[in-house]
């Protein structure tokens, strides 16, 4: 009550200095206040009028001094400030009453219902005690009732992967003879060593669950072991060995201007339909690498199979007709690759790893392979060849650098059974040769630093 008094005379306070401010001394003007009903100390217009007009008369020595404007303002303020708290202190009497009474009210309900309200919920709290604990007595019954029978099982099962194991060690023994020759000596002693350590202590203690278990766990480890192992040992065999069956390829060591493969024909060919297939591992692909290159005295660019990056273009007349296929090698893994072109309609597709990758129409549409031409590996004779005029040196940027084997090309379009028969790298897809040029039978030249392995 005391802070709203403060703010209540505060507020006068603010009132009649703008009052202050507002209204000069000399003012003329009529001031008119209402505040509801008649009051005593009310400023009537008679007041106002009189005191502007009629000079205050001196007052006589034993009266009291007449209320100006001011202190009947002042009263009037003081009025509403005792109305507004004697409005304020019946409206707290009221809110007092009121939650006395609901007080009262709460207290009555309590008593009156509390207990009956205790002893439903004990009730509940019991019943539910008495559900959970007969459901665990059930689940626990059902639990040991399935672990006796996983029990069983599990032994059957430790049993049966014992057999197994020494199965295994017997197959195992078997695989060492075929890995010595591709370095597994060491495999080789450490699936001794295995079988000397571990299988007969395993099979001693089949009685021992515990033991058991152990046991297996150290039989499954040295299992992965030896399977990393024998992975290993086959993808290095198969990192220094030939893809499909092939018995030589051509190693490309360096890029160099001068290192590249010629290759003759069986016989002469012109014809309107051609396959290509080969298999090929970059060392590096760069923007532009020759795998291929089939020219003539008319025409330096009748054929040509490309590398950019991981891409492979396989063009016929020029490079204005061509068609691609991404992502269709990787450097230091072997990728095989065909390409098939008809000139009925231009027909022209890749194929990567036994699968179209890409085809086209349109390229080439009409036109015949000249015969008489010269077929280069991992470079390109350019504009100026001449037939009876071989350059002895090329242009270093496309030099190839790695492995080609299973060179074969086909005066037809081969169907997608016959490559990809080709395509498989543990297969012997280097049987199948071409009409053209067949791998293994046609002739070879290898200048510049290339190498025949085997």
């Amino acid at each position: 009550m005391a802070s709203t008094s403060k703010w209540t005379f505060l507020q006068a306070m603010c009132l009649v200095v703008s009052l202050s401010i507002a209204v000069p001394d000399n003012y003329g003007e009529v001031i008119k206040v209402g505040y509801g009903g008649s009051y005593l100390n009310e400023i009537n217009y008679d007041d106002q009028v009189e005191e502007e007009e009629t000079p205050t008369p001196t007052p006589e020595p034993c009266k009291a001094p007449a209320f100006t404007k001011w202190d009947k303002l002042f009263t009037m303020l003081e009025n509403s400030q005792m109305k507004e708290n004697m409005l304020l202190q019946y409206t707290d009497d009221i809110i007092k009453v009121e939650l006395q009474s609901l007080r009262e009210e709460m207290l009555q309900f309590v008593a009156q219902y509390g207990g009956s309200c205790a002893s439903a919920v004990e009730s509940s709290v019991r019943r539910v005690g008495t559900q959970t604990e007969t459901r665990l007595q059930n689940a626990l019954e059902r639990v040991r009732e399935v672990s006796a029978d996983q029990y069983a099982q599990q032994d059957a099962a430790l049993q049966q992967l014992l057999v197994a194991s020494a199965n295994q060690a017997l197959r195992l023994e078997q695989l060492e003879n075929g890995c010595l020759k591709w370095g597994g000596g060491g495999l080789a002693s450490q699936s001794k060593s295995f079988q000397a350590r571990h299988l007969m202590q395993e099979v001693t203690e089949t009685e021992n669950g515990g033991r058991l278990e152990k046991a297996l766990a150290t039989i499954s480890s040295e299992l992965q072991t030896i399977r990393e192992q024998l992975t290993l040992n086959t993808r290095m065999a198969f990192a220094n060995s030939l893809p499909s069956g092939c018995d030589t390829g051509l190693l490309f060591p360096t890029r160099s201007s001068t290192a590249h493969v010629e290759i003759s024909p069986k016989t002469p060919f012109q014809t309107s339909a051609v396959t290509i297939c080969l298999w090929v591992k970059p060392t590096q692909v760069l923007n532009k690498t020759i795998l291929f290159s089939y020219s003539t005295t008319g025409n330096a660019y009748e054929l040509q199979l490309v590398l950019s990056g991981q891409t492979v273009f396989f063009t016929v007349d020029g490079e204005s007709h061509l068609v691609e296929a991404s992502g269709a090698v990787e450097e230091g893994q072997w990728a095989h690759i065909c390409a098939a072109w008809s000139s009925y309609q231009g027909l022209a597709s890749l194929w990567v790893k036994g699968q179209q990758a890409a085809s086209s129409a349109g390229v080439a549409e009409g036109h015949e392979l000249r015969s008489k031409g010269s077929i280069l590996l991992g470079q390109e004779y350019g504009p100026s060849f001449r037939h009876h005029s071989i350059p002895d040196t090329f242009d270093v940027e496309q030099a190839f650098t790695g492995k080609m084997t299973g060179v074969n090309m086909w005066d037809r379009v081969l169907d997608s059974k016959e490559i990809s028969q080709q395509a498989r790298q543990d297969g012997s897809g280097c049987g199948i040769r071409g009409n053209v040029v067949a791998w293994g039978v046609s002739d070879i030249e290898p200048k510049g630093g290339v190498k025949l392995i085997y």
